[in-house]
């Protein structure tokens, strides 16, 4: 049976701007970093792409070398395109990255011009799209000049390939610098990908939500569940099929007594707001000036229905915000 997306799906999604731009992004977006790789089972990537889509997620966000195996979460999201959103397109705000190690020999990472237009050319024909909305780079470079990474991200939108770009898991410093030579270049910047949650505050101790606030570049949250720790997964202790015990990028050491016991209470006052620990997580990072969206991952459909909830209750009392500061920074 062919997909028919809901009819009411914008009506319960919320959308910001994403910095100065015109461009709006849904409060929490799709990632496909894993779980739509080559080793997934293929109905169960689609079963989300859908649901993602019937509850106003139009923000699908990639690397080229998502997977496992690298490439491959390209390929199943090119396949969910041609399938059930063919006609769909103009509805959804697809990304891409490059910049981390995709292919052997000395072009294939980092952010040469070589790299980076190589690299968005391969998505485009792993993803089956003429272009895609937003195309980073992936990671900052010691070793190539800045303007290089950035006149070939100026170059990958003024030939067509992208309608925006973006820079990811820059620091303040870093990201000032790109986001000066993209504006003056006249390229639309407008947006930073960076990690951040309850438990890892790098960045905003660092300044770069003060950088994005005043260049007017918006934020887009990844790993604002803390790889699952802030959810109900770990309230138990660590369960046998869990990330942690895989040893994954969550490490089972990690989960230590003193972690588990500040989960335990964040899960109280989650419970006191009449939300699950992973939607005040999700509301919590929202709330933050210069968050456009989170960024979730998920394995099956009810864990997207789940943080989605989170839009029933985004505010936040100042007694909140400090007993989470207390527990937390």
């Amino acid at each position: 049976m062919s997909y028919q997306p809901n009819m009411a799906r914008y009506q319960t999604m919320k959308y910001n701007r994403s910095g100065r731009s015109g461009l709006l992004l849904p409060a929490v977006s799709l990632g496909l970093w894993h779980n739509f790789g080559s080793v997934d089972v293929y109905e169960n990537c689609r079963a989300m792409a859908h649901t993602a889509f019937d509850l106003g997620i139009t923000h699908f966000d990639l690397a080229n070398n998502y997977g496992p195996e690298p490439g491959s979460a390209e390929e199943t999201f090119g396949r969910i395109l041609k399938q059930d959103f063919g006609n769909l397109r103009d509805e959804l705000v697809i990304s891409s990255k490059a910049g981390y190690y995709m292919w052997p020999g000395p072009y294939g990472e980092w952010g040469s011009r070589k790299n980076l237009i190589a690299s968005c050319d391969q998505s485009l024909k792993r993803l089956g799209l003429d272009y895609v909305d937003i195309f980073y780079h992936h990671r900052p470079d010691p070793e190539t000049p800045v303007e290089e990474s950035m006149l070939a991200l100026d170059h990958i939108v003024k030939s067509g390939r992208a309608l925006y770009v973006g820079i990811s898991n820059y620091a303040a410093p870093a990201a000032a610098e790109a986001i000066k030579i993209l504006q003056e270049l006249k390229t639309p910047i407008m947006i930073h990908q960076m990690r951040f949650n309850m438990f890892d505050r790098t960045h905003q101790n660092g300044g770069l939500f003060d950088v994005l606030v005043k260049t007017g570049v918006g934020g887009i949250v990844f790993s604002p569940l803390a790889q699952g720790l802030l959810t109900d997964r770990y309230l138990q202790g660590i369960p046998a099929d869990s990330r942690a015990v895989r040893n994954h990028f969550l490490k089972e050491s990690q989960i230590t007594p003193e972690v588990l016991a500040k989960i335990v209470k964040l899960n109280d006052l989650a419970q006191s707001r009449s939300q699950t620990l992973a939607q005040m997580a999700i509301a919590w990072v929202l709330h933050r000036p210069g968050v456009t969206s989170a960024l979730i991952g998920a394995s099956r459909p009810a864990q997207i229905t789940d943080i989605a909830g989170c839009l029933v209750n985004l505010s936040f009392t100042q007694d909140e915000i400090n007993y989470i500061d207390t527990l937390t920074r």
